[in-house]
């Protein structure tokens, strides 16, 4: 049998309920032999909570922040390619056909892909940062954290892997990758709502797009998530 192509990096902080619908997703995955290891990496309190949810994955411990936890799961990986994803995101069915089409055919694993964003949420709100979102990401190679990344281990460590940063780190990385090496995916990475429910359908994209401004002008990621709250 070929060994698994893939391995799945996920960060949790407190290991949301809606892990379990993120994980059932990746079983895809697996059935094809596209999956090899799941990894949940968290502190040490979210690690014991993830491992309520372990039972097809490997629960580590890092240093709190997301940056952190990315780089520490991507090092305890050994597949060719891996796929970064946030807690509260599901991939839609036909996924794990895509990623294979998209990894057979990438030249000597070159290249990196996202998938297109979706809400848990009819809000007409929800379809609006979405349609933005997915603008964004195609025209200006910036696909957030929340729409996954597919890349290979070549082409991560050649370009530095996650930095430890608080925040921007999924922003950082891409733009380390570069637009003419990004992919954007048909299928969909369905994240939770909750942050816009909660900050608002207007006020918090207004307020992640001013923390973005203020990245490219150079503001330090520390003052931007004592900024973002």
């Amino acid at each position: 049998m070929a060994a698994a192509k893939l391995d799945v990096v996920i960060p949790v902080l407190g290991a949301p309920p809606i892990l379990a619908a993120t994980l059932e997703a990746l079983e895809e995955g697996r059935a094809a032999g596209l999956v090899g290891e799941v990894l949940l990496v968290g502190g040490d309190g979210d690690a014991e909570l993830a491992r309520s949810f372990g039972r097809a994955a490997r629960v580590i411990a890092a240093p709190r922040g997301r940056g952190q936890q990315l780089a520490a799961g991507a090092d305890a990986c050994g597949a060719p390619w891996l796929l970064f994803l946030h807690a509260d995101t599901r991939l839609d069915p036909g996924w794990a056909g895509q990623a294979a089409v998209f990894i057979d055919a990438a030249p000597a694993g070159e290249r990196a892909a996202a998938f297109r964003l979706a809400f848990d949420d009819p809000h007409p709100g929800a379809r609006r940062i979405a349609a933005l979102a997915n603008w964004r990401s195609r025209r200006l190679g910036l696909p957030y954290g929340d729409q996954g990344l597919l890349i290979s281990r070549a082409l991560y460590d050649e370009v530095g892997g996650f930095r430890p940063l608080v925040l921007m780190e999924d922003v950082d990385l891409v733009r380390r990758i570069g637009r003419r090496r990004l992919t954007i995916l048909e299928g969909r990475a369905v994240t939770s709502a909750a942050r816009y429910r909660g900050g608002g359908w207007w006020l918090r994209p207004l307020r992640n797009l001013s923390i973005l401004g203020l990245y490219f002008l150079g503001v330090p990621p520390a003052t931007l998530r004592r900024l973002y709250g």
